[in-house]
């Protein structure tokens, strides 16, 4: 740091206080603090004070170090990659065209909930100034926000959610391409919320009410759109709603929609999906129908004897292109899962089974002895596989072999069906997107319990549901972009294309590319940095601070400065194309 005088045209020279960095090859140099109104005698005790000479200064600073005093730090480095990266990919204007407290609110949540999820409250006490949090609120003006701030900007944007998730579809979709879709759940606390309902819940937590999200995304995974379902909708129910957006809103006419075997169903095909739509389709085949078609013959098992692929044509399904497919692995590890379950459902069955012969209390009864049975055959879904009497004091089981011989005859055996012709999309293209649904639970799991934690909601208001929601896509959609750009210094894979070359084959089980293995093999970057997780690299980056500082002498003014990255720090800014002094 040094003092400087700036020529001033006609008025006197501005005194400031200036320091040297260096950003790549270049040094720059940043203003610190104004000195103008400073009298001469104080300057002159600065000066000697930058110098190194103490004299007249207190008797405490007897060196540099003690000639100044930090007087309040707070986090800064995370802060500066996720605003940041926001900013790089135009989310202000995205959410409004003008400046305004709701859209700085908004965008304050978004980063919040890649930083640290939390409750609107706490996110609220970490942008006030008084309450030591991150450099957030400072840098978006809303250090004197509080939670009702925050809650008035979730109502402020919510109209304004069509409106941004056509503009993210105008981005990444155009005619022709593909879309990703799946649904999940996640539970409610809490019991006046008009789309809190009992339903099928993915999230195990029985008695509790949920709701039911559908997210839309590109063929890579990023998200485009989301809508929140009562928590008693079915999968198959949210179909039309995604049609009619991609047709009205989006203005697409012709698009591939991808999408679960429970989602796109025979009935969604038949008056959602028709052909005169534009949208075509790519799902696969339930169990029961895979086992209809290889019970009449149309699915021959010696079909996978030279190749684990494989087009089949049958009346049930015409105008349909069927890809049977067998993956050995898959095989492998469904019938491990069902010995496991076969093995556990006969070890509670023998527990019932001494509960009826032992001398004192007995268990006795038909109705006692087959609730707790079917308890047990609830709990593992086994009740197909095991041939059941029961008495008033007897229970005798055994496994239904020819049963459990039929299924492993299927295992590792699934079909891809679709409406989009063989010129158009290869079979092991089919297949290929059908498994391309993975990066959309990829999404849920970040969405849901690694990262961005939407659960458990807890508003009451439907359209403070919703808002919450969506927050949490669009912070997903910054999010992704970062994971996309840092993969270098990530245990994720930053080579996919070499990955999907080491596939023996498009039904094979993906391998990790050769630059992803030494990641996790060492430990450490092609650099020799430490790889980290996506949440250990923010908190890497937090530690980047801004430090507010005062000189030891009456009446000077105190400045910021912010702490010197690491190499690796920088490495993650130049990946992201941020700059850290925001």
């Amino acid at each position: 740091m040094y003092i400087a005088a700036v020529p001033n045209r006609g008025s006197p020279p501005a005194i400031l206080l200036r320091e040297s960095y260096r950003e790549g090859s270049h040094v720059k140099t940043r203003t610190l603090a104004n000195l103008t109104s400073w009298p001469k005698p104080k300057l002159e005790a600065l000066r000697r004070v930058l110098r190194g000479d103490f004299a007249g200064t207190t008797p405490l600073a007897t060196n540099l170090e003690e000639a100044f005093e930090i007087i309040r730090t707070r986090p800064h480095g995370h802060v500066a990659a996720v605003l940041g990266t926001a900013r790089r990919l135009g989310l202000e204007p995205l959410l409004s065209c003008s400046h305004c407290p709701e859209r700085a609110a908004v965008l304050a949540m978004i980063c919040g909930r890649i930083l640290v999820p939390r409750s609107k409250l706490a996110t609220a006490r970490s942008l006030n100034s008084e309450t030591l949090g991150t450099t957030l609120g400072e840098l978006l003006g809303l250090e004197e926000t509080d939670e009702d701030d925050l809650y008035g900007a979730m109502d402020w944007l919510l109209p304004r959610q069509k409106k941004i998730e056509d503009e993210l579809a105008r981005r990444h979709l155009c005619e022709g391409t593909l879309a990703l879709y799946d649904l999940t759940s996640t539970y409610f606390e809490g019991r006046h919320c008009p789309l809190a309902k009992f339903g099928h819940n993915r999230d195990g937590k029985k008695g509790k009410l949920q709701i039911v999200f559908g997210l839309l995304c590109d063929k890579e995974g990023r998200p485009i759109a989301v809508e929140v379902f009562e928590g008693n909708t079915s999968d198959p129910m949210t179909v039309a709603s995604q049609v009619d957006k991609v047709k009205e809103r989006f203005g697409l006419h012709r698009l591939v929609l991808v999408g679960d075997r429970g989602m796109i169903t025979s009935a969604r095909i038949r008056e959602d999906l028709k052909p005169a739509n534009g949208i075509d389709w790519i799902t696969a085949l339930r169990a029961p129908a895979i086992r209809k078609l290889v019970k009449g013959g149309v699915l021959q098992l010696s079909l996978f004897d030279d190749k684990d692929l494989g087009e089949i044509v049958s009346p049930d399904f015409p105008g349909e292109r069927l890809v049977a497919c067998k993956n050995p692995f898959l095989a492998e590890e469904r019938s491990r899962k069902r010995e496991d379950l076969l093995a556990a459902t006969e070890r509670e069955l023998v527990k019932i089974d001494e509960a009826i012969k032992r001398a004192k209390k007995p268990l006795r009864g038909r109705a006692a002895i087959a609730l707790r049975v079917g308890k047990v055959l609830g709990r593992y879904k086994m009740r197909k596989h095991f041939s059941l009497q029961i008495g008033q004091a007897y229970l005798r089981y055994s496994r239904r072999q020819e049963n459990i011989a039929a299924e492993a005859a299927l295992d590792g055996i699934y079909i891809v069906r679709t409406s989009v012709p063989a010129e158009q999309l290869s079979s092991e293209e089919a297949v290929r997107w059908y498994k391309q649904l993975a990066v959309v639970e990829r999404a849920f799991r970040s969405i849901k319990t690694v990262d961005l934690k939407v659960r458990p909601i807890n508003h009451h208001k439907a359209n403070r549901v919703r808002a919450h929601v969506f927050l949490c896509m669009l912070a997903y959609y910054v999010e992704w972009h970062m994971r996309q750009a840092l993969a270098p210094v990530l245990f994720d894979d930053d080579d996919p294309a070499a990955a999907e070359s080491n596939r023996s084959s498009v039904v094979a089980p993906a391998q990790p590319s050769e630059s992803a293995e030494q990641k996790s093999r060492t430990k450490r970057t092609h650099d020799g940095a430490p790889v980290h997780s996506f949440q250990s690299l923010l908190s890497d980056l937090a530690t980047i601070a801004k430090n507010r500082i005062a000189p030891r002498i009456e009446g000077a003014p105190s400045f910021d400065k912010i702490t010197t990255p690491t190499p690796l720090q920088l490495k993650a800014f130049e990946l992201l194309g941020v700059n850290y002094r925001l």
